[in-house]
């Protein structure tokens, strides 16, 4: 059986975003109408299928950019630095 290639992956470093400009997870999840637990899936980069809807309401209530809060990881870069280029 053929292995597909290894294209890289997108993480999602919201957690990152909100330690670094101080915004609680509660205040997020208010201003941008989440549940909880669904944020905190976000925040521990653990969802398979991110909802666009879900990311452009938290972009919107943090008034950010989605490349604010989702990082590329190249193929040959798997130390979770990130290489968007």
């Amino acid at each position: 059986m053929n292995e597909l290639p290894d294209y890289g992956r997108f993480d999602i470093v919201l957690e990152e975003y909100l330690i670094a400009n101080k915004v609680s997870k509660n205040q997020l999840a208010a201003k941008a109408n989440l549940q909880r637990t669904q944020l905190n899936s976000y925040c521990k980069n653990n969802i398979k299928r991110p909802d666009l809807d879900v990311l452009a309401r938290i972009c919107h209530a943090l008034g950010c950019d989605l490349t604010d809060i989702i990082r590329y990881t190249s193929p040959g870069n798997r130390n979770g630095d990130g290489d968007n280029g």
